[in-house]
């Protein structure tokens, strides 16, 4: 994702957009084929893809079988994960039939089990509901930092940008304001580094990320994301995911800190760090699911890409849509995914070619 695309994250418009034309209904006549994937346990019903303007099949005789595989600008994975049972009416489920079914286990030492329910359908439309999520999100962060020995996460490890080590990160979250243009001032530094990678000089990019993330110094946020992400793809330096998690982990609980007090003096959209959170999940969700810097963990990876999404990260909106679908890390629900991705064409303010099928009767909300 272009650095510009990232930046822009944080102040998005919700927009909205209409539901794209239905294709013509096919004749009752018309003999209609059916394919079914089975394992030991399990009996699904796939389809061939669909495509905006086909004809359709009228649907209140028998509820549509879910199909194999997500239409639309969700990224593919060879390994789903853990594929539960569908949530679909309709669904085929062998095991089921035959009693040797087992209910999968939804829990993650990468996700705290005391975490609270927030109510509704489990998709913010409002703000009091964003508001909710944004709770269960600073609490998600934090309770897997404590489980891990302490409040953040502590670097002790060489930068590979440079010959010293962070030990002990300090609680600072914002530049100061005061520092106008000053060279060495840490928004100066910031905005050099942003330069320098739109620039396409890397290496002197990386290193100012990492002087204004330094968890000793100004440790501030998004420019831990930044550097965590330079780490992570190797960016100006040599690839080190570990220490890449670990500066997403910190930006993160920094970020969830200044949120959590902004949620308790009463500011329901939040505080000043609400961007910066909500990217560092989306990328820590990324982490778990491609098991870059941590063993891959799909539980984990689709409680955070959720989180993401009730924030308003549209990326992630996709991305737990594709976990609903396919599975990874959750029961198979499209009535779900279909709810995330008629959340994101509402903020991104158009349809996506391949997606019509989320505008289907059956998927609106009860």
């Amino acid at each position: 994702m272009p650095l510009k695309d990232l930046l822009k994250k944080k102040d998005r418009v919700r927009t909205s957009s209409d539901a794209p034309e239905k294709g013509p209904t096919l004749s009752p006549d018309v003999p209609e084929f059916q394919f079914y994937r089975s394992t030991t346990t399990t009996r699904e019903s796939i389809e061939p893809p669909a495509f905006p303007g086909d004809p359709q099949r009228e649907t209140h005789l028998a509820p549509e079988a879910p199909r194999s595989g997500l239409k639309g600008k969700l990224r593919r994975h060879s390994n789903a994960g853990q594929a539960g049972p569908g949530a679909e009416r309709g669904k085929s489920d062998g095991g089921h039939k035959l009693h040797f079914g087992r209910s999968r286990s939804g829990s993650s030492v990468n996700v705290p089990q005391d975490l609270p329910e927030v109510g509704g359908d489990g998709v913010a439309r409002n703000e009091e509901e964003e508001a909710r999520w944004e709770k269960r999100a600073t609490m998600l962060v934090e309770g897997t930092v404590l489980k891990s020995g302490g409040t953040t996460p502590t670097i002790e490890v060489n930068n590979p940008m440079s010959s010293g080590s962070r030990n002990g990160p300090s609680r600072s979250n914002s530049f100061d304001a005061t520092a106008g243009h000053d060279p060495e001032s840490p928004e100066q530094k910031f905005q050099d580094a942003i330069d320098l990678h739109k620039e396409g000089d890397f290496v002197k990019s990386t290193k100012k990320f990492g002087e204004v993330a330094d968890t000793k110094g100004p440790n501030q946020a998004l420019a831990e994301v930044l550097y965590g992400l330079a780490l992570r793809h190797g960016w100006g330096c040599e690839v080190n995911q570990e220490l890449g998690l670990q500066y997403l982990r910190n930006a993160a609980s920094n970020s969830a800190e200044v949120e959590r007090l902004a949620l308790q003096a009463g500011m329901k959209k939040g505080g000043a760090a609400k961007g910066e959170l909500t990217i560092a999940i989306f990328e820590l969700g990324n982490c778990f699911r491609n098991g870059w810097g941590v063993k891959k963990d799909p539980v984990a990876a689709k409680q955070y890409y959720e989180t993401a999404a009730n924030l308003g990260d549209t990326d992630a909106m996709s991305e737990v849509a594709w976990c609903y679908v396919e599975g990874f890390g959750t029961k198979k629900d499209k009535f779900k995914a279909a709810q995330f991705l008629r959340l994101r064409e509402s903020k991104i303010g158009q349809p996506e070619v391949g997606n019509s099928w989320i505008w289907k009767d059956k998927y609106n909300p009860k």
